[in-house]
């Protein structure tokens, strides 16, 4: 059989052999016998230099078009059996519904913190917002705080160190503090602007006190502000109470005590009472502190006492959620523990 004539029967080979390998394997087996460096359509193509120079454009050009159909061949089969290799290995019914992505949720302090928010701002206030390192001038000085209240103790307090020299920083500059509270946003927004001012403040809080089932040294805490003329305690009284029956049911009741603290001048503890109280078998249970700015407060910043008064108040917001939500340890906010925060 002369050279041209083998041509043919060799391809259609080939073919077969492409076309009806069933793996991957199987069809790359088929390339190297044929298109290999030892494969037997190569070795054909190395004898064209035996043939004599007239024969050579022909034998050229009708092995060079076998080679194109098998390798054409070859890149089809292998995309089918790529496409087969990643089909399912069992047959899908589209029909059936699809399965959804499990969605995460928000934090029940989270929840809180919004709720807490929608309320107040139902009534007009904004949501104000400051550094959680803070100097001892808006965090206590400021606020009326006096150098030798137990507040500003370091068994209190986190004071941060000088990263250069590892001691406490110089009175010349400021010691700086992790905040123990967000009132030192009220005096960072009032000495920003003047009155009309009408806050919240809520955010994070540091304290140097043992986790246990009612304390923990990082929580939350959201304070409010509201500074105008004529602005008295009844304002607050009945911005506490609107604020409280939103978040404990319209049921709830509100008592004031008196009390004291620096910054405020009437101060009052506020008591409130529901059916979430009861449930705890008590009538009252304290929930936050308030009272009327202190005058010495309102000249720190920069205002004239004689002419704007306000009030200020502050509360927990864990507490409020552990009172919403039935829980006893405080601690369980801060674990992370799916089980739990999947209940809310």
């Amino acid at each position: 059989m002369d050279f041209l004539q083998e041509i043919e029967p060799l391809k259609q080979a080939a073919l077969a052999q492409m076309r009806g390998a069933l793996d991957l394997a199987a069809l790359e087996q088929a390339r190297v016998d044929y298109l290999g460096s030892h494969g037997r359509f190569t070795a054909l193509m190395k004898q064209l230099g035996t043939l004599p120079k007239e024969q050579k454009p022909s034998a050229g050009k009708t092995i060079n078009a076998a080679k194109i159909a098998l390798e054409a061949a070859l890149s089809e089969r292998r995309t089918e059996l790529e496409l087969q290799t990643a089909l399912p290995k069992e047959p899908a019914d589209f029909t059936l519904p699809g399965r959804r992505r499990p969605l995460g949720k928000l934090h029940p302090l989270t929840q809180v913190t919004e709720d807490i928010i929608r309320s107040f701002r139902k009534i007009g206030f904004a949501v104000a917002d400051g550094p959680e390192v803070e100097d001892e001038y808006h965090c206590f000085d400021a606020l009326n705080t006096p150098a030798d209240h137990p507040a500003r103790d370091t068994q209190d307090t986190f004071y941060l160190q000088n990263a250069e020299s590892g001691s406490q920083l110089s009175t010349i500059n400021p010691q700086l503090l992790l905040r123990t509270h967000t009132s030192s946003v009220q005096i960072r927004v009032m000495e920003k602007q003047q009155p009309p001012v009408r806050i919240i403040v809520p955010g994070r809080v540091y304290r140097r006190d043992n986790a246990d089932a009612t304390h923990n040294p990082t929580f939350q805490q959201v304070e409010g502000l509201y500074v105008d003329r004529d602005v008295t305690v009844g304002d607050l009284k009945g911005t506490v109470d609107f604020v409280f029956k939103e978040l404990m049911g319209p049921e709830t009741r509100i008592r004031f005590r008196p009390h004291y603290f620096s910054y405020t001048e009437p101060s009052f503890e506020i008591d409130f009472s529901s059916s979430l109280t009861r449930k705890m078998g008590k009538e009252w249970l304290e929930i936050a502190g308030c009272g009327m700015v202190h005058p010495q407060v309102f000249e720190n910043v920069g205002y004239d006492p004689e002419v704007w008064t306000g009030w200020a108040f502050g509360f927990g917001i864990e507490r409020i959620a552990m009172i919403r939500y039935g829980i006893n340890d405080i601690r369980l906010f801060y674990e992370n523990n799916l089980r739990f925060l999947r209940q809310f």
